[in-house]
């Protein structure tokens, strides 16, 4: 791979500002740039570049394979994850049905989230900065806030039923609180509102330190909630005298069983849609390639046979304790009767949600917006942005609309299987892993990625009949036994599309961004 000189470019901006006088921020990035494009030998545009879209340096990069392995013992154990899992219990999957399905699923998932986690490392650079690579400097803006804004209406969400469980666990602590929350303002009662408050300002303040508090959270949390539903799990296997419903409910056989298995080893892939897109975002500060390998290793397959385990002990224990199936591990803490051991199970579910908030649904539209005003906005700021657009969605009424939750949430999230297949063909099949990293931040027409104005229309052309295809399947009762598989169409036929109809013959630059790149601890 092609190298340039290193310079040390985010000195610029404060050593350039006269004491006492207050730098611009816009000042401070023509500054950041000028010295960046000194360094490279590229014209970095201030418009594309600023000090959390730049690459990161690989000297300093402190995410290893634990860090991304507990990125992965957190959100796997979310709350929407084991209702989907129980899901499967309801239609009529048994345990070693349930196992297999989610195998089928982590050991795709453990693939895809490799190969993107490798861009990341190699780069440096975020997955708005990332998709410049196919859509263009501008198209990128596409891809990103398409990501963002999925992200955006689920960190709203999530907050919400995490507040739903600080509301639990403070009424058990405090009794008299139940009656703050028998009022409604806006949809949500006294207790609601401030319950919903204070975790939307926890997350705020964890994110404001960036994503070196990120990975410091992320690697507190995970063993929390390993140890935390594996003792649930405990619990109800006692509860249950040991006994567990191995078998399905329904006694699904033969192919309706196999199709039930593929479907939710599709759907496990499919919920994953959004974090093979911007792996990157964390990856990028990765020690190593091995430590991806290692911590997607630890943390997709293993780590959800594990979660697998827990989830046919907890709906095969509660239905032979009660013959009810439950919805979520939140349906057997309310039942814990020892007001300690409630507390406890509530805290560690807040700390989860917490964990999986911040990894899935706060970083993406943080670097989306940050992409979309890199002269005004940092991580910081985006973040407050971000959050407050969370709160003023009033995210409980999404969550109670069934159609902006299918039809809004759900269409969204069928366009990112098609952007996932048309940024992976272009990065590993067309390019063969050749970027040309300063390139991605200069705005010069004869630049790599400025394609037409800033935009691939090869691109575009290939995401319009994958993404038509993609919610066609989704949403069309006639095809609803393929509506599981629709990411994979979607991403299969935007792979494959962009292949056919780029140019093949194009010769590509390798060229690493260590000239223009931070601290990773940025």
């Amino acid at each position: 791979m092609h190298s340039t000189p290193v310079v040390d470019v985010t000195t610029s901006p404060e050593a350039t500002a006269l004491p006492g006088h207050v730098t611009h921020p816009a000042q401070g990035i023509d500054a950041l740039c000028e010295s960046a494009s000194v360094a490279s030998g590229h014209a970095i545009s201030p418009t594309l570049y600023n000090i959390d879209l730049a690459p990161t340096k690989r000297q300093g990069r402190r995410w290893t394979g634990y860090s991304i392995f507990t990125l992965w013992a957190n959100d796997v154990h979310s709350l929407g994850n084991y209702a989907f899992a129980v899901g499967l219990f309801s239609l009529g999957l048994g345990g070693w049905q349930i196992l297999v399905a989610l195998g089928i699923g982590a050991t795709l998932l453990f693939m895809l989230l490799s190969l993107s986690g490798f861009m990341g490392h190699k780069t440096g650079v975020p997955f708005p900065v990332m998709s410049r690579i196919s859509f263009g400097i501008r198209g990128a803006q596409l891809a990103s806030l398409l990501r963002g804004a999925v992200a955006v209406a689920w960190f709203g969400i999530q907050t919400f039923l995490a507040s739903v469980v600080l509301r639990v666990m403070l009424v058990a602590m405090v009794p008299s609180l139940h009656e703050l929350d028998a009022n409604s303002i806006l949809g949500l009662s006294t207790l609601g509102w401030a319950a919903f408050a204070a975790l939307w300002i926890i997350q705020l303040i964890i994110v404001s330190f960036g994503m070196e508090m990120i990975r410091k959270y992320e690697a507190f949390a995970g063993p929390i909630i390993l140890l935390t539903m594996v003792l649930l799990a405990i619990w109800v296997f006692t509860e249950a005298h040991g006994q567990i419903q191995w078998s399905g409910i329904r006694g699904l056989e033969g192919g309706e069983m196999w199709r039930t298995i593929f479907a939710g080893g599709a759907l496990w892939v499919s919920i994953y849609g959004t974090f093979v897109l911007n792996f990157c975002d964390f990856t990028r500060s990765a020690v190593s390639r091995k430590s991806i390998v290692r911590g997607n290793f630890w943390g997709i397959p293993i780590n959800m046979l594990v979660f697998g385990a827990i989830v046919v002990v907890l709906a095969g224990g509660q239905y032979k304790i009660n013959g009810t199936v439950i919805e979520t591990p939140s349906d057997i803490v309310g039942s814990i009767p020892n007001t300690l051991f409630l507390v406890l199970a509530c805290l560690a579910i807040l700390i989860l949600t917490i964990a999986v908030n911040l990894m899935a649904n706060f970083v993406a539209p943080v670097y989306a917006l940050t992409n979309l005003f890199p002269k005004h906005l940092n991580f910081r700021k985006a973040a407050w942005v971000s959050g407050t657009i969370g709160l003023i969605i009033l995210p409980w009424n999404l969550y109670n609309n069934p159609l902006v939750i299918v039809y809004f949430l759900g269409g969204l999230g069928a366009l990112l299987g098609p952007l996932f297949g048309v940024v992976m063909a272009d990065y590993w099949l067309l390019r063969r892993g050749k970027v040309n990293v300063p390139e991605l931040y200069s705005d010069k027409p004869s630049a790599a990625y400025f394609y037409k104005k800033g935009v691939n229309p090869k691109a575009i052309m290939a995401l319009l009949p994958a993404s038509a295809v993609a919610i066609l399947i989704a949403f069309v009762p006639a095809v609803e036994a393929a509506a599981p598989f629709a990411w994979f169409f979607g991403a299969g036929i935007g792979a494959l599309t962009y292949y056919l109809i780029a140019d093949r013959k194009q010769q590509f630059q390798d060229v690493d961004g260590e000239a223009i790149a931070v601290a990773s601890t940025h």
